[in-house]
């Protein structure tokens, strides 16, 4: 049975305070909390196992080279990828959207198209704007309405046989909105098109099976999913990842070098160039681990809850409006005080230990769609409480008496 009590026993943060209060941690879009037993792994690491790995015939390089190897096999079967080569290892899902859009550099000409959707983070629109400037590819745009969501007739008007490639979130970091992939791809794939989607948001709430999503690209962050930073995953489909080029060299990512020629190992290592972030993605793999034991039902039905309880609380203070309104969302909201700007709000709740996001949350183009500035943005997670809620909704409250 879940019982939030207990779980937040596992997060030593949660019991610290900020400014004399409790703390009251709802910025978990940006970053999820990290669970003892994630730190308990990561300390390990570096007390018993720090060395190279893949390199080394000694004792210690063997034990991290297992240990890291056996953290891949664990995000291949948490996401269901057909093979644990399809796993590459990343510094975060902005990395694997970089190393697909360089790769793609190669294969797109002058007049091919690619799509984006109005709902993305900076990370998912940049490089592809990056990619059209070095190949002379042309960048559409999915709209959005009112309520945050994508609008799919539109999306479906601008796929033809020039399309190539569509990226899109899984679930929006700004407004929560879920956003209807399976559909998007299964579209996509009808005129030939690759899609690559964005998981940042979407793998701390829900299990993707990237078979049964027939995606081709997926990038995730460990940080969103009770892991560290400065490390992630891009599962690819072994066909795509075969054509793409390399995108760095160096070490590990080589077959053979001569100062003539250099051949690429196979797949993962082709990707894999460096010393990689060794201790996170062992680590990662316990956070997956860690979050299973909880269970994705279980941590999506409570995140339900505590999004139900809290929308209701909120909308109940006379002269807040919520942007991202979508029937299918997340334990996200997005808000504003008529005339007072999200930055004074925040700084506010700050000073009562509430932590939350304010500004535009690397999503301009929403926030020009609704002609604001930024949002205030609560997001929550399974160890969150309502009771934590009532103190977001009070503080709320305050800061719209003083700064009105």
């Amino acid at each position: 049975m879940f019982k939030v009590e207990n779980i937040r026993k596992d997060f030593p943060i949660l019991s610290r305070q900020v400014n004399g209060k409790p703390l009251v941690y709802f910025d978990n879009a940006a970053t999820s909390q990290t669970p003892q037993q994630v730190i308990d792994v990561i300390v390990n690491y570096y007390s018993n196992y720090n060395a190279n790995i893949h390199r080394g015939v000694h004792a210690l390089s063997q034990e991290a080279t297992d240990l890291y190897e056996q953290a891949r096999y664990k995000i291949q079967a948490h996401f269901n990828a057909k093979h644990a080569h399809e796993i590459i290892y990343t510094s975060g899902t902005t990395h694997g959207i970089n190393l697909v859009a360089n790769g793609f550099s190669a294969l797109l000409k002058k007049g091919d198209e690619i799509i984006v959707s109005a709902l993305e983070h900076h990370s998912n629109i940049v490089p592809w704007q990056m990619l059209c400037e070095r190949t002379g590819a042309n960048l559409k745009v999915i709209p959005m309405n009112q309520n945050g969501e994508l609008e799919i007739k539109a999306f479906e008007t601008l796929l033809n046989q020039n399309t190539k490639l569509v990226f899109v979130n899984h679930i929006s970091n700004a407004l929560g909105t879920i956003n209807p992939i399976d559909h998007i791809i299964k579209k996509a794939h009808e005129v030939g098109a690759a899609v690559l989607v964005d998981g940042a948001q979407s793998s701390p709430h829900i299990k993707p099976d990237v078979q049964a999503l027939d995606v081709d690209f997926y990038v995730v962050s460990a940080h969103k999913m009770c892991g560290p930073t400065g490390v992630g995953v891009l599962y690819g489909k072994e066909d795509w990842l075969n054509k793409l080029p390399p995108y760095q060299g160096g070490g590990e990512m080589i077959a053979e070098v001569t100062f003539e020629k250099t051949t690429y190992a196979a797949l993962p290592h082709k990707f894999e160039a460096g010393t990689p972030n060794i201790c996170g993605g062992i680590a990662f793999g316990a956070a997956i681990d860690y979050m299973n034991a909880v269970g994705f039902d279980a941590i999506a039905a409570y995140e339900h809850e505590l999004l139900e309880y809290a929308t209701n609380k909120l909308l109940e203070i006379e002269g807040l409006k919520i942007y991202g309104t979508s029937r299918h969302k997340t334990s996200v909201i997005s808000f504003n005080l008529e005339g007072i700007h999200p930055y004074d709000v925040g700084t506010i709740l700050d000073k009562l230990g509430v932590a939350v996001r304010t500004g535009h949350h690397c999503a301009q183009p929403i926030m020009d769609y609704f002609k604001i500035p930024g949002t205030v943005r609560a997001s929550f997670a399974f160890y969150n409480t309502k009771s934590e809620i009532d103190i977001l909704v009070e503080g709320v409250k305050k800061a719209k008496m003083m700064l009105s």
